[in-house]
């Protein structure tokens, strides 16, 4: 017999199927593990196929020049609620984030209006409290 409930975290839309490799130098110095992400020393993050994320947020789209760059941000916001990175590398992230989007294509303006809006609201997103809540059902 199984149990009656399930527990889960609302919000994903995407995962990844394979792993992802990204040398960030400007993350050189910092290092972090989780379950499936790893920031080495040397700046190169790695993303293990199977971890989940909720794409690009604000007021974007899902389009492909913005995938890699939300997937990446979504990972060191994640690191830095879980306290794993520090705070202070919030505007080396969202740095990260209007970069990936430059080099996927993304045309100038959108990435500059992504990022700003990303400064200017996204912070607690990468607070220690700003966790997903478990959900149970039925």
């Amino acid at each position: 017999m199984s149990l009656a409930y399930i527990h889960y975290k609302a919000g994903y839309k995407y995962q990844l199927t394979r792993q992802y490799e990204i040398h960030l130098p400007q993350l050189a110095g910092y290092s972090c593990r989780a379950k499936y992400f790893q920031l080495a020393e040397d700046g190169y993050l790695v993303i293990r196929a199977g971890y989940a994320w909720d794409g690009p947020s604000g007021p974007t789209i899902d389009t492909s020049d913005a995938m890699r760059a939300s997937l990446v941000h979504d990972v060191l916001y994640q690191a830095m609620r879980l306290g794993l990175l520090p705070q202070h590398c919030r505007p080396i992230a969202d740095d990260i984030l209007r970069q990936l989007c430059l080099d996927d294509g993304m045309s100038r303006l959108r990435a500059w209006t992504w990022y700003r809006m990303v400064r200017a609201f996204a912070a607690p997103a990468a607070q220690p409290g700003h966790r997903r809540r478990e959900l149970v059902a039925p």
